[in-house]
């Protein structure tokens, strides 16, 4: 048993038919979670997201990722946010990002679905300061508090666990090949969710499902060890 952290599996497909197939096959090799990309859909009407939910019938995060933040969305901020917004009702997560206009991630959290609002830095790791700062707004707005960022040496990965042994309900991943063993060591730290991959990576250090179940069931780290070590870092 690997503490109460949830594998989540990003789905990042061009057409409904394909997004199905993929979670069907991620389901048989042990997903917790799926976390529905919409902004990889050639048509993300609220019509197909919600079938595609509906019929895949397992606990769905979704996220429409803007482009600054990594994603494809081609629509403007107001179609982008309505589609999460009138697809919450039969989600189970919904992502949203903190750069979002606050008038939207309130009308999306008013709507009673539970919140992962997310910061995503593709470049590099801000300080532990900033980073803690960044959490507790997205802790006010949300949930769950999501920050993903890129690490330039390994100091840069321990901030990450720095912010994971100091939060609680947060997801922190320092990503890329150097930062990949976050993903794993989150779980030491009771963290909600990490991301596994699929059939496709979605994010840069990404471990796939077979390998992260894998992992998570190995006591290779002391876990008051390893809090004593970060928590004060």
């Amino acid at each position: 048993m690997y503490y109460e952290t949830k594998i989540a599996i990003p789905i990042f497909k061009k057409n409904k038919d394909l997004v199905i197939k993929t979670a069907k096959n991620c389901i048989e090799r042990g997903a917790d979670i799926l976390e529905l990309r919409i902004d990889g859909l050639t048509d993300p009407s609220t019509k197909v997201v919600k079938d595609i939910i509906e019929e895949i019938n397992f606990p769905t995060i979704i996220t429409n990722r803007v482009k600054s933040e990594g994603g494809f969305f081609q629509g403007s901020e107001e179609e982008r946010v309505a589609i999460l917004q009138e697809c919450s009702e039969i989600a189970d997560y919904v992502d949203i990002e903190l750069q979002t206009d606050l008038k939207y991630i309130k009308s999306i959290k008013d709507s009673g679905v539970k919140t992962i609002v997310s910061f995503h830095d593709f470049e590099k790791t801000p300080p532990v300061d900033d980073l803690l700062a960044i959490v507790k707004k997205e802790k006010k707005l949300g949930d769950i508090a999501k920050i993903a960022v890129m690490p330039r040496n390994l100091e840069d990965t321990i901030i990450v666990l720095a912010i994971l042994s100091r939060c609680k309900d947060t997801i922190a991943i320092s990503m890329g090949e150097l930062g990949s063993y976050t993903r794993v060591v989150a779980s030491k730290f009771s963290s909600p969710i990490t991301f596994a991959s699929g059939e496709d990576a979605t994010a840069p250090g990404q471990i796939d499902i077979e390998t992260m179940k894998l992992m998570l069931n190995m006591d290779f780290l002391d876990h008051d060890d390893l809090i004593k070590d970060v928590k004060n870092f």
